[in-house]
């Protein structure tokens, strides 16, 4: 079972994300270098949605995530998803 972050844009301007982005994509890189990450990346109303191999994965990612602590995301849900696809 996997689980997805959807994550809900706060309204910040491009300026304001670009200025944590680079916190953000370090915290990135290190879930991706230990292979907890499937996908990640923003939709066109600034929300955003990635997947994680495991729901502990997602929980930590998001208690790390600059994006979050930040205040670029104002709200996101944790969902586990069944990747029928793959199985």
């Amino acid at each position: 079972m996997k689980a997805v972050v959807i994550g809900e844009g706060s309204g910040a301007s491009m300026e304001a994300i670009m200025a944590v982005y680079p916190r953000h994509k370090a915290v990135v890189e290190a879930f991706k270098g230990r292979g907890e990450i499937v996908g990640i990346g923003p939709f066109a109303d600034r929300g955003n949605m990635a997947i994680f191999r495991s729901r502990e994965a997602a929980e930590a990612f998001v208690r790390q995530d600059p994006f979050v602590l930040e205040g670029v995301v104002k709200a996101y849900t944790i969902r586990d998803w069944n990747d029928t696809m793959l199985e």
